[in-house]
């Protein structure tokens, strides 16, 4: 499959948004798509927790939350590091919260019912750290990431699992371990180079090729 870096894919995300796709149009193909994967892949599930970090692979869960939700699943939103910051993902947490879903801070986990939840998710969205993570793990993630990873649930990441670098395919400590990852418009190298962090590898259209005449 052919592969674009993180840089490029922030150039042709710019290069939508001026052609008329906007940045949160491509956010809300983007976790549609992952709802439907999720959902296509996993069909008869009941529960999805969706972990949430505060930038736009956070967005991208608040709109795939929304999704599964709609399809019947219970779903609970955990923010990771706070509310979100970027303002598409501020507005997908608010759409969320206006359609009832809980959105819980992540240290909520703690609390026995919210344990109890989480290891009877059917389905586990990672939506933490998208393409521009580099470095370590924060505490935050990091403790995010051990719980998906401990989870009996199926965990799909959004882009790709958190703690991995797009483009050499390095892995934090702790990386999330995912059964299936959905990237968006084209893969990326990590996908290739850290094959068995992400799993299954599947590209979703967020209609960045019609946009661009591609």
């Amino acid at each position: 499959m052919s592969e674009v870096t993180a840089a490029e894919m922030k150039r042709l995300e710019q290069q939508a948004d001026a052609a008329g796709l906007s940045y949160r149009q491509m956010m809300e193909n983007a976790g549609e798509a992952a709802a439907a994967l999720a959902l296509r892949t996993w069909p008869g599930s009941k529960r999805a927790a969706v972990f949430c970090g505060k930038g736009n692979n956070g967005g991208d869960g608040f709109v795939a939350a929304r999704h599964l939700a709609n399809a019947g699943l219970a779903v609970r939103l955990y923010l990771v590091e706070g509310e979100p910051v970027t303002t598409d993902a501020i507005y997908n947490c608010g759409l969320a919260r206006e359609m009832g879903l809980p959105v819980l801070a992540a240290d909520a986990l703690d609390e026995p019912e919210q344990a109890d939840f989480l290891q009877s998710a059917d389905v586990i969205l990672d939506g933490v750290y998208g393409t521009g993570f580099h470095g370590t793990l924060r505490p935050e993630g990091l403790a995010a990431a051990r719980r998906m990873n401990d989870a009996p649930g199926k965990v799909l990441a959004l882009d790709l699992p958190s703690g991995l670098e797009a483009d050499s395919g390095n892995a934090a400590e702790g990386v999330v371990q995912a059964d299936l990852t959905v990237t968006f418009h084209a893969a990326k190298p990590c996908h290739r180079l850290a094959a068995a962090r992400c799993g299954r590898v599947e590209v979703a259209d967020i209609g960045i090729g019609t946009a661009l005449n591609l």
